[in-house]
């Protein structure tokens, strides 16, 4: 019973030990945010809807629930007064403890970034929450991807002190622009909880924040500073993101005057440009050391703060690495930028070092004031007087080593770092879910890793336990909690020192892998072991080292790494089972007694010593030590070689020695003496047996053996017999001869395995059988091996001494042929074989003879002759007697016959002849396939002929044009490979083929092969593929035709490649299937994707493997034909989409319908299909078929699958309830037959007929519609790339708003800035221009002046906008003095609406000229907007609606389209086109082809806009060559055709001729054209668009049409009374093609909506000028008791939306350089009129009778009319924009741009209306006193009379 009791225990315990070492806890959501109480060690998690407490164990306490919540993106809290919400998911952005309070601060996504406060002891519990407080409390971003941090601080003014948190937060299009802010926590004077409490525009508020891409990743405080790390890009025009860390005083800033940032370098180069985590940790003294050591760094001490830092490359995401800064060395570094600054114009040694951040100001307007060099120590935390926010350029970034080194993908993604034991240990988390342990030290290393999880990333949320034993590891909805280390868990020094791990070291004295704080003992000398330092107590000696196995004594072992041993400790020493007390020596030494020889084990048969572990162990359990010692057995010595046991016996180690008598060999014994005793090393003394001779011995005859003994007095008188392991048991006897020589007859014999064989002899004595000493050794031959003839025979080894024996035709040993039959000469030479056997007739090649006899040696041929003609012999590659090689000489003799014999003549006169006959010819080479081929060579080329096979291969030499053809096959056709062309430029001819045939041959065929450059690898797709391969990969270029061998290449690490060959290829498109690659050579190496084409190569750099996907259970496995079958997992999208995704129910395929990254819907084969095996008919079980998920070569069985049983009705039910309904039908159908007359059944035949037709007609154009439409709903608009967006500068910008519009348009003098003034009067009018100006500066002068003008009655509207723009410009130079003449005449303007008129109609049209100001006004003050934000969007908005436009026919003359969103532009007719590529060479810029699309039904005049388009699109609008100054050929073979919209083959229909097309020219697809300038003319933009005008009224002289005719215009025949029925049955109801008004709507429709957004989001930077307007108006509608919310609404309307945003969007030449044309504008109309009525209150009543486009936004309007109350809401709540600040902004403006401006011009033509209304305005100065006493009228007179050169009344 104990027993089971303790058995019990011991698993609790362990289960105990194994929770306590991990824990786990997951999230039903993504978690977001994790954080600690540093008090309770409670954790925090934030995740996706919940906020979880958790106790230190991970053990679930409480759960809160933050959302979904009902909510819009454009919402503005409190929820309920929020229209058109929806549920949304709540992301938690930050979770902050305050433990002062008691309180968790919690941000989430919803309400814009609202938080509230719960309580730490119970998050269920609320403690604060408030969204009724406005915009000043929304602290975070409601978009996912702005990162957002934040720190716990504290702050006091005025002597009160206060909780507070600062925030660092990213830009979101949607939130505020606060990048850094400082929350209160409690309600404080006029502050409430969650109140951004300091102002700072430069940090806040600024419009260039959206440009930084600031991306915050940590926040900390540390000894009175607040620090913020993030990374942005540099300066908004790069997108190269760069490291900075920011600080900020924690007190006494109160404007964050001391807002600083430093640039971090990691890496070489910056390598590491992206942080990603961080963590702010003590170094340690070791880490300390090492840093103060590198160059760069102060002295670190151990107890400062360092930053570690995690970042990433741009280039590549998954390289990254850790870089480490200490916090002393950035302060420094902060401090040199500062007060260089303050006191050096921002330079560091001459350098420019300090930049100003979010600002147009140059460093030299920052720091050009030069303050005291005390300044920063007096003013610490800056001041209102100081320049402030700074920043280090790049040039003083500070620059930190990569920490690690080949640590390679994935990316790292988090870092805690830890000490202990004054050492370092950084934890790196990455994507693939593993957590690296590094030792931070001088030389870095990872020495383990923890797997959390295979595919979620862990993120940056990663910290230790309070006690800093544990470490947390966060990934995407798991929380883990791991030991820090796992020391206990290795049971030996071994393993434990084999971890490197600091944490770790041996506990010598209690035999553990422990913590040095967890060993009693550790601080005693060599009592704890630490882990890196890899050592461990050994024992170094043995003394004695060894001992034989029949022998025992004490041994006295050497271990100087031996602990501390005390009083109380007992050593033991254990050999197997012996064991024996130890003593100790000395401190390093210890003894022990050896076992007793019988518990010595068994010496092993292949040795001759056995070894035991001899251990030593200190109080009885605990092992210090292990060493093998060894035990010998002289005995055993003699196994090691059997020949000489005597010699081995006294060579040993072991120190034996060897007794003659007995033959033993035995342990050294000092006392045994005598002659038969031999020592150690005495092996000279040995009896032995040596020098034989002869050492050399026949096969095949019995040689006699002579050989010597020495040291063999012991053994006179004795018989020796000795024998070989050779011959196996055959032993002859030792004949004694004179002295000390022996001899025997030898043996006959036998080997022909090889002609030479070592045969080593042994001898025994006779009568004991044991063996002797022996070292005879000689050589056995054969002289028939190798030896074949008789020359062969003669040239052996005269020591061999064998001979040619000819009788037996052999080479023999001498004494085996009988001398008659020696001494011949060897017979004649043969030849048996020639090649090659054909030659060219110009010799130099070399022909090879083979035979037997061909002379011993290479002197010994005389002659050589080939078909007569002699042949230099080749000394250097003769072999004797078997070839002979010589180089053949020209066979110059026409009338002999070119073949005959090859003979080869000796010394002696001896000839051979050849049977074969040899062959001159010629070679002519005729043809070679294929006949083009890259620049890059691979290209296998065929050459074809007669007679190629002449020579061989090695004769045979292939060029192409001087470039090297590696010959490959030599047949009748020669193949080789092409090299590389390596010239800079390819020749466009045909390069000749040369086929050199030895030293003296050539042929060539002239123009038979074309270099071309290399193909052109344009894209791929996809971009990405599982692991598991398979996927389709369609490449797009050109040139591939030339291609002979494409194969896709995957290189994994340095030595892996798998490759596919492309399965498909034309000239345009090769597609491969991607390799398989193993998931660890992912994991663990780098791969490289090419595509190897022949000799060429190009990389993918694009092309990414992905982990193969993982598929969960199905809950669900019953399915039925009209079930949807959902297959979950994850990681399905990353490299698949639905249309490449395979699914089967059994053998039965099923359509996959959507594919999203977690699941998967199927739909169920139509029929139940088969399973794969079949059961016996009495199973009655549901047949279970496998579901089975195929991507590429990737197969999964997700599970098994089985069909639903159908209840089927009874027959007895089914046939009467189908009969009698049947029979009834029938019944009534056959009386209502006969009561039919015959005239009414005709009529209805008749009218049925007609219905028919007319239905078919609409079902099929409506089934072609609906098929339109959904084609075009799928299409994503993937491929609008557009590199950079061409917007107008601000001169061009305000001309168009301005003066285009006018009569004159593009022509008018603002425009060109032409004034016709003779050069006389110049100088005159200059300065009477500017006297003017300053007349213009006079507000009495301008008013009056304006109210003149508007009394006049011939002072039109025009003449009023016109009048506001010249007075826009001419006043741009002090926009303030512009604003309060508006301001001025607008009050006026409101006085006289609220009082005499409607309130509401003020400012709807342009009828005064405040108006016109107000519209220019906004104009000027939204063009930085526009650039900044809202640009974006309209100009995609723009392309957009153009891209979908030109998709379909586009009718030049009727100017209607097929896609449009304007119902009378609508193209109502079926238009038949297909789509071209065409390849557009433009002539004169080089070879290149560009590939463009373009309609069979475009006229050229369409397709050279679209060439134009695509082939200059990095040229604006206005700087691409106009369609007129172009001509397009079309070369479809060796002769061009012009293509032109008319010319001679234009088709004609009567009277009506129709404008070409691609169609009518019969242009295919990948057709090649030329685009070529027929003149070089310099056209603007607006002499473009009277082109435009021209060339159409050049059509209408004819009566042209494109795709359809005019309906009021057809042809007479048409219009006849008998036609007009089938007419009526044809033609096309326009009302069916409306869904393509859907269609085209719902494709734009996420265009329209980011416009909208963008103009209408308080949320993001409102332009200032917005702000303020806004405000003056609620100011003055405050004055006036009948204006109401909805009078200010409509103010608000007519001033910005309808005034300027209808004009931007209806007008985009306005803001950017494009071309808008007829069809584009009718849809942009739509547009623009539904922005129209979306801010308007009222409502409109639609029905069916409303025009269509008002029905096609009818849905969304309400949507749009939230979104602009909203707008207006969010402005008020801002904070206001004084006039100051205005003014700022407007003098800003001023400076920036009035040089540019015509102002001249419109002072000029300011006067002209002076001029005009001259008297007027005198009389009206004349009557104002303030006039009167500046002089007005006076100034007035003088000026004309210096303009108009006219002598006055003056």
């Amino acid at each position: 019973m104990a027993c089971w009791v303790s058995l019990l225990l011991l698993l609790f315990c362990k289960s105990l030990s194994r929770a306590q070492e991990e824990s786990v806890f997951t999230s039903e959501t993504i978690i977001n945010n994790v954080v600690q109480d540093p008090r309770t060690g409670r954790i925090y998690l934030g995740a996706v809807n919940y906020i979880y407490q958790l106790g230190p164990s991970l053990r679930q306490q409480a759960r809160a629930e933050t959302g979904p919540k009902a909510d819009a993106l454009t919402c503005t809290p409190p929820a309920s007064a929020c229209q058109d919400t929806k549920f949304m998911n709540n992301n938690n952005k930050l979770l902050l403890v305050h433990p002062t309070n008691g309180s968790l601060i919690v941000c989430g996504s919803r309400y814009r970034g609202i938080c509230s406060l719960l309580d730490l002891s119970n998050v269920e519990k609320l403690l604060y929450y408030s969204d009724s407080k406005g915009e000043r409390t929304y602290v975070a971003s409601i978009e996912d991807g702005v990162n957002v941090v934040g720190v716990m601080s504290n702050y006091t003014k005025d002597g009160k002190a206060a909780g507070v948190f600062l925030v660092g937060k990213g830009y979101g299009s949607l939130d505020s622009t606060k990048l850094i802010s400082t929350r209160i926590l409690e309600d404080l004077n006029e502050w409430v909880v969650f109140e951004s409490i300091i102002e700072a525009s430069a940090v806040q508020t600024t419009p260039f924040v959206p440009k930084y891409l600031h991306d915050f990743r940590h926040a900390f405080r540390e000894d009175g500073f607040v620090y913020f790390l993030f990374s942005r890009t540099l300066d908004g025009t790069d997108n190269k993101n760069l490291t900075f860390v920011s600080r900020l005083c924690e007190s006494d800033d109160y404007h964050y005057y001391s807002y600083t940032e430093l640039q971090l370098n990691c890496g070489t180069n910056n390598r590491y440009n992206k942080v990603q985590a961080a963590f702010v940790a003590s170094p340690g003294k070791e880490l300390a050391r090492v840093l103060s050591e590198s160059s760069g760094y102060a002295k670190v001490s151990p107890w400062s703060k360092v930053l570690f830092m995690v970042a990433s490359s741009d280039e590549d995401e998954n390289d990254s690495n850790l870089c480490m800064y200490p916090l002393n060395a950035i302060n420094e570094r902060l401090v040199d930028i500062i007060t260089a600054c303050y006191s050096d114009s921002g330079k560091i040694s001459g350098i420019a070092a300090v930049d100003q951040p979010y600002s147009s100001k140059t460093v030299d307007e920052v720091c050009k004031a030069q303050h005291a060099k005390d300044t920063l120590e007096a003013y610490k935390c800056g001041g209102d007087f100081l320049p402030s926010p700074l920043a280090s350029t790049p040039i003083s970034a500070l620059k930190a080593e990569a920490v690690l080194t080949n640590l390679g993908p994935p990316s790292l993604t988090s870092v805690a770092v830890a000490m202990e034991n004054d050492h370092t240990i950084a934890f790196l988390g990455n994507s693939k879910g593993k957590v690296f342990k590094v030792h931070l030290s001088a030389d870095p290393y990872v020495y383990h890793n923890i797997s959390v999880h295979t595919r979620e990333k862990v993120n940056k949320n990663l910290f230790f336990d309070i006690g800093q034993s544990h470490l947390y590891i966060t990934t995407e909805k798991k929380i883990t909690k791991v030991p820090v280390q796992t020391c206990l868990q290795q049971k030996s020094c071994q393993s434990c020192v084999e971890l490197r791990d600091p944490y770790c070291g041996w506990c010598v004295l209690e035999g553990r892998c422990t913590r040095r704080s967890e060993c009693r003992r550790a601080e005693e000398k060599n009592g704890w072991l630490w882990s890196p330092k890899q050592q461990c107590v050994k024992i170094v000696s043995f003394y004695p080292p060894n001992l034989s196995c029949k022998k025992t004594q004490k041994v006295k072992i050497n271990i100087p790494s031996l602990p501390t041993i005390g009083a109380s400790d007992r050593l033991q020493c254990k050999i197997r089972s012996f064991q024996s007390e130890g003593t100790m020596s000395d401190s390093s030494q210890v003894s022990c007694n050896l076992p007793d020889p019988s518990l010595i084990p068994q010496t092993p048969e292949d040795q001759d010593f056995v070894a035991v572990a001899l251990r030593i162990f200190v109080n009885e359990s605990v092992e210090l030590a292990t060493r093998e010692f060894k035990f010998y057995n002289c005995a055993a010595t003699v196994r090691r070689s059997e020949n000489t046991p005597c010699m081995s016996c006294v060579a040993s180690q072991w120190g034996c020695q060897w007794n003659t008598r007995d033959h033993t060999c035995t342990d050294m014994d000092d006392g045994a003496l005598g002659n038969h005793i031999i020592k150690q090393r005495q092996g000279a003394k040995c009896p032995q047996f040596e020098n034989p001779d002869p050492v050399w011995i026949p096969v095949g005859y019995k040689t006699r053996i002579s050989f010597e003994g020495i040291n063999l007095g012991l053994f006179q008188g004795r018989v020796f017999t000795i024998g070989t392991e050779l011959m196996k048991n055959a032993e002859d006897e030792v004949l004694s001869e004179e002295g000390p020589f022996y001899t025997f007859s030898g043996f006959n014999f036998y080997y022909e395995k090889s002609p030479e064989t070592n045969v080593l002899f042994y001898v025994k004595d006779k009568e004991s059988g044991r063996k002797m000493d022996s070292t005879l050794n000689v050589t056995l031959y054969n002289c028939s091996m190798g030896n074949e003839d008789c020359s062969l025979c003669k040239n052996a080894d005269p020591k061999y001494r064998c001979v040619w024996c000819t009788r037996q035709k052999a080479c023999v040993y001498d004494k085996l042929c009988s001398p008659d039959q020696q001494g011949f000469e060897c017979p004649d030479p043969m030849i048996t074989d020639i090649m090659p056997r054909f030659g060219p007739t110009g010799g130099g090649i070399s022909v090879t003879m083979r035979g037997t006899n061909l002379g011993i040696h290479k002197e010994d041929i005389k002659r050589i002759t080939v078909v007569g003609k002699p042949c230099i012999h080749q000394k250097e590659k003769y072999s004797v007697s078997t070839s002979v090689v010589c180089e053949i000489s020209p066979f110059d003799d026409p009338r002999s016959t070119k073949w005959g014999v090859v003979e080869v003549e000796l010394k002696g006169g001896k000839r051979g002849t050849s049977s074969i006959y040899f062959t001159y010819r010629d070679p002519i080479p005729e043809a070679v396939k294929p006949s083009r081929g890259p620049r890059a060579g691979g290209t296998l080329i065929t050459i074809s002929g007669r007679f190629l096979d002449t020579g061989s291969k090695d004769d045979v030499q292939v060029t192409i044009g001087g470039v090297d053809c590696t010959v490959e096959q030599f047949r009748a056709e020669i193949t080789c490979r092409t090299g590389e062309y390596p010239a800079d430029k390819v020749p466009s001819d045909l390069l000749a083929v040369t086929v050199k045939y030895g030293k003296k041959t050539t042929t060539a065929i002239p123009s038979a092969f074309q270099f071309l450059e290399n193909p052109n690898v344009q894209d791929h797709r996809p971009k990405g593929s599982f692991v598991c391969g398979g996927r389709n990969i369609v490449v797009t270029g050109s040139g591939f035709d030339l291609i002979q061998n494409a194969v896709l290449t995957v290189s994994v690490g340095d030595n892996l490649n798998v490759s596919e060959k492309a399965h498909e290829k034309n000239d345009t498109v090769m597609q491969f299937r991607s390799p398989a690659i193993n998931q660890t050579n992912l994991n663990q190496h780098t791969y490289k994707t090419h595509i190897h084409l022949d000799n060429w190569f190009k990389e993918l750099t694009s092309f990414k493997y992905y982990e193969d996907p993982s598929f969960d259970n199905m809950t669900n496995k019953v399915i039925s034909e009209a079930s949807i079958i959902i297959v979950t997992g994850q990681g399905f999208s990353r490299a698949m989409t639905a249309g490449e995704a395979q699914a089967f129910v059994g053998d039965v395929p099923c359509l996959v319908n959507t594919l999203q990254d977690d699941k998967l819907f199927l739909e169920p084969p139509s029929t139940k299909p088969r399973a794969r095996s079949r059961r016996q008919r009495r199973d009655t079980r549901p047949e279970l078929l496998d579901l089975t998920i195929k991507f590429g070569k990737g197969e999964w069985v997700v599970c098994s699958v089985e069909y639903e049983k159908k209840n089927d009705l009874p027959l007895y039910i089914i046939i009467p309830a189908v009969i009698v309904p049947m029979l009834l039908i029938i019944a009534i159908s056959v009386y209502c037959y006969r009561r039919k007359s015959q005239q009414a059944e005709r009529e209805y035949e008749k009218v049925k007929h007609q219905l028919e037709n007319l239905e078919e007609s609409v079902r099929d154009r409506c089934k072609k519609e609906f098929t339109d439409l959904m084609i075009e709903m799928e299409d994503h608009t993937n491929d609008q790339s557009e590199g950079r967006i061409p917007f107008l500068d601000y001169k061009t910008y305000t001309d168009r708003v301005f003066f285009l519009p006018s009569k004159d348009g593009a022509n008018d003098v603002m425009i060109t800035g032409k004034l016709d003034i003779p050069e006389a009067r110049r100088a005159t009018v200059t300065h009477a221009l500017n006297q003017f100006s300053n007349l213009l500066n006079s507000k009495t002068f301008l008013i009056n002046f304006i109210r003149t003008l508007e009394r006049s009655h011939d002072f039109n509207a025009r003449a009023k906008v016109y009048f506001a723009s010249l007075l826009t410009v001419a006043l741009h130079g002090k926009l303030e003095y512009y604003t309060d003449i508006m301001r001025t005449l607008l009050l006026e303007l409101m006085e006289e609406y609220v009082h005499s008129k409607n309130p509401k109609l003020m400012l709807r049209r342009s009828e005064t000229v405040v108006e016109r100001m107000l519209c220019n006004w906004m104009s000027i003050c939204l063009y930085q907007f526009l650039k900044d934000s809202a640009g974006e969007p309209l100009y995609k908005l723009f392309r957009a609606i153009k891209h979908q436009i030109e998709k379909g026919p586009v009718d030049v003359r009727v100017k209607k389209a097929k896609y449009t969103l304007n119902d009378t532009g609508l193209l109502g007719d079926d238009v038949e086109y297909s789509v071209l590529t065409l390849q557009v060479l433009v002539q004169g810029e080089g070879p290149d082809v560009t590939p463009v699309k373009a309609l069979t039904c475009d006229t050229i005049s369409q397709v050279k806009e679209k060439i134009i388009e695509q082939v200059y699109k990095n040229l604006s609008y206005t700087q691409r060559p106009k369609v007129d100054s172009l001509t397009l050929e079309w070369r479809p073979g060796s002769t061009g055709q012009i293509l032109s919209d008319l010319d001679l083959t234009s088709q004609k229909e009567g009277r009506w001729k129709r404008i070409n097309t691609l169609a009518h020219y019969n242009v295919r697809d990948n057709a090649t054209v030329v685009l070529s300038k027929v003149l070089h003319t310099q056209q603007n933009f607006y002499q473009n668009q009277e082109n435009h005008e021209e060339r159409n009224a050049l059509l209408d002289d004819d009566k042209v049409f494109h795709l359809v005719r005019p309906t009021e215009e057809l042809d007479d025949f048409k219009s006849k009374r008998g036609s007009m029925k089938d007419k009526s049955m044809t033609k096309a109801i326009t009302e069916i093609y409306l869904t393509r008004l859907l269609s085209v709507k719902g494709t734009l429709q996420q265009f329209v909506d980011d416009f909208f957004r963008s103009v209408l989001c308080s949320g993001a930077v409102v332009p200032p000028a917005v702000k303020y307007f806004f405000d003056f108006l609620d100011e003055q509608a405050l004055k006036h008791n009948n204006v109401d919310e909805e009078t200010i609404h409509i103010w608000k309307t007519n001033s910005l939306p309808l005034r300027f945003w209808v004009n931007i969007l209806k007008n985009p030449h306005f803001t950017f350089d494009v071309h808008v044309s007829e069809v584009v504008d009718a849809s942009l109309s739509v547009i623009a009129q539904t922005f129209m009525d979306a801010c308007t209150k009222s409502e409109h009543k639609l029905s069916r009778d409303s025009p269509s486009n008002k029905l096609l936004y009818a849905k969304e309007i309400s949507t749009y009319k939230k979104m602009v109350d909203d707008y207006y809401k969010g402005i008020r709540q801002m904070v206001p924009v004084s006039d100051q600040d205005m003014n700022t902004h407007l003098a800003e403006v001023s400076r920036t741009h009035t040089d540019k401006l015509n102002t001249q011009v419109a002072l000029h033509q300011l006067y002209q209306y002076a001029s005009k209304y001259y008297d007027g305005i005198i009389a009206s100065l004349e009557e104002d006193p303030a006039a009167q006493s500046k002089q007005l009228t006076l100034r007035l007179q003088q000026i004309a009379a210096a303009l108009e050169n006219k002598v006055t009344d003056l």
